[in-house]
């Protein structure tokens, strides 16, 4: 299974601007740029790669918690997932040093203790968790 996005970017690193294209059409031509990436938090100016990142985190996640349980025979009511990416600028640029998930959980029969378990293991076996420290592959052409 591979799944596809694809970025266009125009111009200059501060001042040029891009769009974002999901290949399930959930993203057309989403806007984003420097501004959006490091000055405008609010999110209304459009996106950036690091949100894209801690969405996928979250849903991720979310989805493998939900599995876990219902595993288990512990179908959750809801589970509300906020990843929060934490980003550093050293001399050799921006990086991501990690991502921090906070999850809410309605799900009936299950202990404090046991929902913690849980989210563990979805936590270590969430594919968006594994890849933030697989090795990138890359295939660079210029026309």
């Amino acid at each position: 299974m591979k799944r596809k996005a694809q970025a266009v970017w125009r111009g200059a690193g501060k001042d040029g601007t891009g769009t974002i294209t999901t290949g399930s059409g959930a993203m057309k031509e989403q806007p984003y740029s420097a501004l959006t990436r490091f000055e405008d938090e609010s999110g209304r100016a459009g996106t950036n790669p690091d949100e894209l990142i801690a969405a996928a985190h979250a849903s991720c996640f979310s989805m493998a918690l939900a599995y876990q349980l219902s595993g288990a025979g512990h179908a959750p009511q809801e589970l509300s997932t906020e990843a929060v990416l934490d980003m550093k600028k050293d001399d050799s640029g921006w990086s991501i040093t990690g991502s921090h998930l906070t999850v809410k959980g309605t799900v009936p029969g299950i202990s404090k203790e046991q929902f913690a378990e849980f989210a563990g293991k979805a936590k270590e076996g969430c594919p968006v968790s594994r890849a933030l420290s697989v090795p990138i592959t890359m295939d660079a052409h210029l026309d």
